[in-house]
């Protein structure tokens, strides 16, 4: 039996940065991957791979916007082509990320990781025996049960298609549908033969609802149907595509349907229970260091019952092992501290937000001020073209930032500044004053603008 300080179950994001802090302390260190594509799916099937569309899409938007306005016609785009241009980049990641954990000295094992009760793990034909456990398995597309799912495709899955079809329905209103549904409309589907079928009465629920009324908008004047309170019943091979039936009796008919009712913690091969590790829909329960309900055994990223974000996993990875080393030297460790974690959309205009939703100050009976707008003429927008922008900053009796949420072109910008004020609790007088030697004109400049209405 392999014995370890610390196996590592899963190679994406979280597991390598878990696999490189614990080697640089001078641990001995596996890491066992059950995928024949090892790198994790934020590098391989989402937040980096779907960046190749991202940009290609938004260069039709950007173009759609100023014809007539000097562009005189848009680019056409070979969805093929930009496939190729992915591949070119993910395939390299497996090999790389192997060769780059046995050069750090990390021993890979390749296989299915299973607990046995006497706290060792079954992986590649072996067994593996360590001090501590770090669970980064990722998460999994969520199976949606629907007669006839055998014909619904994932996102992984969409990633790959060789051709885009014309007419595509995704069923679930996240960030999946929503995203790769910009991505249909602008990059060769039919205008009006692309949906997005959402269960409940709103979509994107994280996000806050004035603003997702304006993406939504947005969405349908670009040719995407937004459907809620709407579920799909089944999905039946027709001809050379598909009917889909709701449970209304309405009907569409489709060349592919896409699941994009989002992920789930990709656990369930783990047998937790023999370990007595606790876990729920979210994933592993785990503590502020990231231990789970065995003092032996952390969880980190997309696997844990906390916030699914590629950078939050690597900043769990980083707290998991500070909290081992602590427990090695018999020492205490801070636990992880979140803040304000910001989230973008990437569809065209861009969604992002950070802090606090107006719903939820209201829930939480929070006092608060705000400044929002849902037509920005500022010439940042007017001379693209941009037909839908809105914003909505949130600011607390301390004159301090509870939340900022932003429609528009590079919000992730004006996320990230946000974002910063907030951790650094800069009130917005000073937050204006500073934000005077910003780049000029540019969209980080026009939060001058939007704080004006609260400076007043």
């Amino acid at each position: 039996m392999a014995e370890y300080d610390v196996a590592i179950i899963g190679s994406g994001t979280a597991g390598q940065t878990a696999a490189g802090e614990l080697v640089a302390e001078g641990l001995r260190v596996a890491l066992v991957e059950s995928s024949e594509t090892p790198g994790g799916v934020c590098a391989l099937r989402g937040c980096q791979a779907k960046k190749w569309f991202y940009e290609a899409m938004e260069i039709v938007a950007r173009s759609r916007h100023l014809l007539g306005k000097g562009v005189v016609s848009e680019p056409v785009v070979d969805w093929h082509q930009v496939l190729q241009e992915k591949n070119r980049f993910t395939e390299k990641i497996p090999t790389g990320t192997v060769n780059n954990l046995r050069g750090m000295g990390v021993e890979y094992i390749e296989g299915e990781a299973r607990f046995n009760n006497d706290m060792t793990i079954a992986a590649g034909g072996t067994s593996v025996s360590a001090r501590y456990y770090v669970v980064a398995s990722g998460a999994k597309p969520v199976r949606l049960p629907i007669e006839g799912n055998e014909h619904i495709i994932t996102s992984d899955d969409f990633l790959e298609l060789n051709r885009l079809p014309e007419r595509i329905v995704f069923v679930g209103g996240g960030f999946v549908s929503f995203e790769f549904a910009h991505f249909a409309a602008r990059l060769g589907s039919k205008p009006g033969a692309v949906h997005i079928l959402e269960a409940g009465p709103r979509p994107l629920v994280p996000f806050d609802e004035d603003m997702v009324a304006q993406l939504v908008e947005a969405s349908e004047d670009d040719g995407i149907r937004v459907q809620r309170k709407v579920t799909v019943a089944a999905v039946a091979k027709e001809g050379s595509g598909y009917r889909v039936t709701l449970a209304s009796g309405e009907s569409i008919e489709t060349d592919l349907v896409v699941n994009g009712a989002g992920r789930i913690p990709d656990i369930d091969s783990l047998e937790l229970e023999s370990v007595g590790v606790n876990y729920n829909r979210a994933g592993i329960e785990v503590d502020t260091t990231m231990k789970s309900s065995n003092e032996r055994i952390f969880a980190v990223g997309d696997c844990a019952s906390t916030i699914k974000l590629a950078r939050v996993a690597d900043y769990e990875a980083k707290v998991a092992v500070a909290a081992i080393l602590a427990a090695e030297n018999g020492e205490d460790v801070n636990g992880i501290d979140y803040q304000p974690v910001p989230s973008v959309l990437f569809s065209y205009p861009q969604l992002g937000m950070v802090g606090k939703t107006e719903a939820q100050l209201q829930d939480e009976g929070i006092k608060y001020w705000k400044s929002a707008d849902t037509k920005l003429s500022w010439p940042t927008y007017r001379r693209i073209g941009m037909k839908h922008g809105a914003y909505k900053i949130l600011v607390g009796s301390d004159d301090c930032i509870l939340g900022a949420h932003f429609l528009g072109d590079n919000t992730s910008g004006l996320v990230n500044t946000c974002k910063q004020a907030m951790i650094d609790r800069i009130p917005i007088g000073k937050l204006r004053d500073d934000n005077i030697m910003s780049p000029y004109p540019s969209r980080e400049s026009d939060i001058l603008y939007m704080l004006s209405s609260l400076l007043e």
